[in-house]
């Protein structure tokens, strides 16, 4: 029998986090390293995710300044459509480009592409299209694929995202199931597109996990912008009738009918086809694998995981900075021994309509952490400068809203939260300075860009009264810690 080949490092999964954790162990520390992947490489970033969300995303950000038009005193917009399905074509195409620069780069970092299913065999070895592998360390970088209520009677006549984007024309109507980001902003995509689309949650609004300024901001302008909010939903059934889709609800009402009902309840790790526990691999009560702070399972193997098959912040750059740190502490040397992904503080953005941004605590979580003598809170609610000239009444026009949540004698910047125009692209800056300690006063220094939605940030009032630097002086400033 032939020898097993081996492999300093063999990662299962060709998304973006073991992609780049393989890399780093390839390119910066010499290592021979396999990725193995039976799907098309990038995984649900590239394919079926946050890339070809953002394309969609700004389809419909396109049709909303073409709504705008008008009431920046330009004609003829109302003629312009939207073709879909050239649309589609065009973003698909792009996708396949990406799959291809992700397949040069592996290739062009020496590591051994391995196209098949992988599953772990006796003693740890990774068995790919009936060939075993083996290595010193193994990284478990599968992800994870929407969800299913099994309790839903006619499941078959619904969508999950994965199936949005295979849709080949816009459907007229949709219901969207589901209170997390990936519901709001599918849901957003169709309505402003122009899509007759009603959004349906549980409880009584989107959002419930985000600060209560941001939830509640969104839902008062998914509303403004025509989306139809079901509350209290549950669905129990879906039935297809001449051609619809009608769904009945846990009690009783009837929705629809539809063209399309678009499910977004939820993700489930992809760890069915791994045959874990010939690893010696457990997973968590909710079905993720098992990892500490160091992304090491209960494996005797080296067996390791990181990213959505962990169910830990699920979002592609912490999967890749989780990767690459990984990669330093197997294998750069005593110097990298204690090398860990910081998951702490991490930006996170919202494509909705509008856009949200938020990092660190909410103001209920700093409460609880803190206590309310220990916690000050600033907030802003304005019209962005875009709605300014419309002839709308202030009331009507779209707002803007934002929250910053300090902590400690010296107020350190413990929570930033924005929902409006632009919010997206404001946040990545202000990101590095929370991760820096910056505190109310930090913030009151920084000279505002003007006109700016961002600037609002740093004028927030009572300013320049923050703690250690009322009177300007910055060399009075304390360092920050909480008290």
């Amino acid at each position: 029998m032939a020898a097993k080949e081996h492999f300093d490092y063999l990662v299962i999964g060709a998304g973006s986090g073991g992609i780049a954790s393989a890399k780093r162990a390839a390119q910066v520390h010499g290592k021979k390293v396999a990725v193995v992947e039976r799907g098309a490489l990038g995984g649900t970033c590239v394919n079926v995710g946050c890339v070809p969300k953002k394309v969609m995303f700004n389809a419909a950000h396109i049709m909303e300044c073409l709504h705008d038009a008008p009431l920046y005193q330009y004609s003829g917009a109302e003629d312009v459509k939207l073709d879909w399905g050239k649309l589609k074509t065009a973003r698909d195409n792009y996708v396949v480009r990406l799959n291809g620069i992700y397949g040069r780069g592996l290739d062009g970092a020496d590591i051994t592409t391995l196209t098949g299913l992988a599953s772990f065999g006796d003693d740890g070895e990774v068995m790919v299209g009936g060939e075993a592998y083996t290595a010193d360390h193994v990284l478990v970088a599968v992800g994870g694929v929407p969800s299913l209520p099994l309790e839903l009677e006619g499941g078959e006549h619904t969508i999950t995202s994965d199936g949005f984007f295979e849709l080949e024309a816009m459907p007229e109507s949709c219901l969207v199931v589901g209170a997390g980001y990936i519901a709001v902003e599918m849901a957003g995509i169709l309505n402003a597109l122009g899509c007759d689309t009603t959004l349906a949650v549980r409880g009584d609004k989107a959002l419930r996990a985000f600060d209560e300024l941001l939830s509640t901001t969104l839902d008062a302008e998914m509303k403004r912008a025509g989306m139809k909010i079901a509350t209290g939903t549950t669905l129990a059934k879906v039935e297809l009738v001449d051609g619809k889709k009608v769904v009945t609800t846990t009690d009783g009402a009837t929705l629809g009918p539809f063209d399309e009902v678009l499910m977004a309840v939820g993700r489930k790790p992809l760890v069915e086809p791994l045959k874990l526990e010939n690893a010696g691999v457990d997973l968590n009560d909710e079905g993720y694998v098992a990892v500490d702070e160091y992304q090491r399972t209960t494996s005797e193997h080296n067996v390791y995981a990181l990213g959505d098959v962990c169910g830990a912040i699920e979002l592609t750059p912490m999967a890749i900075a989780a990767g690459r740190r990984l990669s330093d502490r197997l294998f750069g040397g005593p110097e990298c021994a204690n090398a860990k992904a910081d998951y702490e503080g991490v930006p996170t953005v919202v494509f909705s309509h509008p856009t949200i941004g938020t990092i660190g605590l909410t103001e209920a979580e700093a409460l609880e952490k803190y206590g309310e003598a220990n916690v000050k809170v600033w907030t802003s609610t304005f019209v962005n400068l875009w709605y300014g000239p419309m002839p709308i009444d202030p009331s009507d026009k779209p707002k803007t809203a934002m929250k910053l949540v300090t902590a400690g004698a010296n107020e350190l910047v413990v929570g930033l939260h924005v929902i409006g125009l632009g919010a997206d692209e404001m946040l990545q800056g202000f990101g590095v300075a929370m991760k820096m300690g910056a505190t109310k006063a930090d913030f009151d220094s920084c000279i505002a860009l003007h006109p700016t939605a961002a600037e609002e940030f740093v004028t927030l009032a009572p300013w320049g009264q923050g703690a250690g630097d009322k009177m300007g002086d910055r060399s009075a400033a304390p360092t920050p810690v909480l008290h």
